[in-house]
């Protein structure tokens, strides 16, 4: 059992989509969870290291630093390694999750979600792994 109560678990999205930030926002902090919101990659890796998210959520369509590129990066620093970073996409090819894997996602997630996909995604992340009984 995790003795993280849902209100100090802090959930990281980066997304250039202003309403899919808020709809995410809303979302997840009904769920009770902290949430950190990033407009692009340069903007969420600063407050990464600020606030050390438990699970990141990054669209893969952005200016600047994209979401693969995004991915990489936090994939790249050993302290965020073992971050979930899951992928939120409307495209839904299997090109799009090979190359989102190559980057080192951990989930792929199509837009537009629904509230129950977006917070059984974070909770998938935040159980401790119970062993095969």
């Amino acid at each position: 059992m995790s003795d993280a109560k849902p209100g100090s678990i802090k959930v990281l999205v980066i997304d250039d989509s202003n309403t899919i930030r808020r709809s995410a926002e809303m979302f997840l902090r009904q769920a009770g969870f902290e949430v950190i919101l990033a407009e692009d990659g340069f903007d969420a890796l600063a407050k990464i290291s600020d606030h050390q998210p438990k699970v990141i959520f990054v669209d893969i369509m952005m200016p600047r630093l994209d979401g693969y590129q995004t991915c990489a990066l936090i994939k790249q620093n050993p302290k965020l390694k073992a971050t979930p970073v899951i992928m939120l996409s409307s495209k839904d090819g299997v090109f799009d999750r090979a190359r989102g894997r190559l980057a080192g996602s951990d989930r792929y997630l199509t837009k537009p979600f629904t509230k129950e996909a977006l917070i059984d995604t974070v909770n998938q992340y935040l159980k401790p792994a119970a062993p095969n009984s």
